[in-house]
């Protein structure tokens, strides 16, 4: 129990929901299906931050392919830990990590003071900081409630909705080309979507198992068809990437190290909400010691392998929410997926011509299956939400944590004109939206 508040999990699942549990171990065949799933919903959020910053910090083709291939070999390491739990850390839930959006604007600015150095010298100092804070998560069960962790999932999934809408519509390069928008995109994404949206309300379990990767499979046979995939990148990169630890070295500045302790907190509330959409969609407790023990082991994890990923030279490693949306959709929240994940990126990371086949999706193919994920995590967050008691202060909270995060989603120039870091920090709408959420929480009083 959490804060005195009477919480009605059970009313919300319905039984077969969930057709392999936690601790199940589906047959090989299937295991395999689902982890390819979760792989092609991750691969391109995973190494999309590396090449932002790689364009911004103009580095040479080389390092930004070898950084690319470190993001995959880390979140496959980083997801490994997590999943397996080893002593005190990690969570033991199906949760996958990767390269981390969030620090994205701060890693970009520290790379112009000083270099790949200094990136990694911040990044590596900065994993403490969550470290830190994940011994201390029992003793902040009143900030860190349901309400809350439901509002910062909620605001993950709204915020990833627009990621997910955009490559409908062709993704940055059909901007670049002017035919962003067009039916060229939107046929594919609608393919996609329409035989997910058909195979996930089967009653048939391996037909919703495979909703997502036969969507994918069915697009990319349109896009190939169509001449959207060209198949000349295969034939060019090396074949081998060898992890070479604080290959550029490190340095320190502790002006341009101010943005990432806010980040890294905000991380903080990030993987909470992660992690207890992960528990939430795997039909096992958000509330009492066994879920504040995992959470703690799993914030615990998201410090040290963002460490982990500034040894190997690459960027904050964080909890991916969009696999929370195929663990709902597929019903298998069995950890033991995570193993055969955490092969596959270290195999494309160590592999480069691997990652080169699943990088040759389109956008829209994959906006077609993403847009749907996105929406559940969203639905997943107000499930969490509706399991607290809804009050007028609740109500407030929840008004006040929509206005900060949905407003800078839909308007980010509303911050134009703050100071860059109060810029850099507030420009997500979930960093937004969990703030506000967590000050309303604190602040706001109590029912009588």
């Amino acid at each position: 129990m959490i804060d005195g508040l009477d919480f009605k999990v059970k009313t919300l699942l319905k039984p077969g929901d969930v057709i392999y549990g936690l601790n199940a171990r589906p047959p090989l065949a299937e295991a395999i299906f689902v982890a390819l799933q979760h792989f092609l919903a991750i691969f391109v959020p995973i190494i999309t931050p590396t090449l932002v910053i790689a364009g911004a910090l103009g580095l040479s083709p080389a390092d930004t392919a070898y950084m690319i291939n470190m993001s995959l070999f880390v979140s496959g390491l980083a997801t490994f830990v997590q999943v397996y739990k080893i002593g005190p850390l990690g969570s033991g839930l199906l949760s996958i990590q990767g390269t981390s959006f969030s620090f994205v604007s701060a890693v970009i600015t520290a790379g112009k003071i000083g270099g790949l150095p200094m990136i990694f010298g911040l990044c590596f100092i900065g994993s403490f900081i969550e470290m830190i804070i994940s011994r201390f998560i029992k003793s902040a069960q009143k900030i860190f409630t349901p309400l809350v962790s439901g509002l910062v999932v909620t605001m993950i999934g709204v915020s990833l909705i627009k990621v997910g809408v955009i490559n409908c519509a062709g993704g940055f390069g059909a901007k670049a080309d002017g035919t962003f928008g067009t039916a060229v995109h939107f046929i594919p994404a609608g393919i996609v979507l329409a035989v997910i949206v058909i195979l996930n309300r089967s009653a048939n379990k391996y037909l919703r198992m495979s909703s997502i990767i036969t969507g994918l499979a069915v697009g990319c046979i349109y896009a190939a068809a169509s001449g959207m995939i060209s198949f000349a990148s295969l034939k060019t990169g090396d074949w081998l990437c060898i992890p070479v630890p604080f290959k550029y070295g490190v340095s320190f500045d502790i002006f341009a190290f101010i943005p990432f302790i806010l980040i890294y907190i905000l991380t903080t509330i990030e993987t909470i909400g992660d992690l207890t959409a992960t528990s939430l969609n795997s039909k096992e407790p958000i509330e009492g010691e066994i879920y504040m023990e995992r959470i703690s082991g799993g914030v615990l994890a998201d410090g040290f392998n963002s460490l982990l990923a500034a040894v190997f030279n690459t960027f904050p490693n964080t909890t991916f929410s969009q696999n929370n949306g195929i663990i709902q959709m597929t019903g298998v929240a069995s950890r033991y997926i995570g193993f055969y994940i955490a092969f596959l990126l270290v195999l494309t990371g160590l592999f480069p011509f691997t990652g080169a086949v699943f990088s040759l999706v389109p956008p829209a193919v994959l906006g077609g299956a993403t847009i749907v994920m996105f929406g559940t995590i969203a639905a997943g967050g107000i499930k969490i939400i509706s399991t607290s008691e809804l009050d007028r202060r609740a109500i407030m909270v929840i008004a006040l944590s929509f206005c900060a995060g949905v407003g800078v989603e839909t308007a980010p120039e509303i911050l134009g004109n703050l100071p860059p870091v109060f810029k850099n920090v507030l420009s997500s709408g979930i960093t937004a939206g969990g703030l506000t959420a967590i000050l309303a929480n604190i602040v706001l009083p109590e029912e009588k």
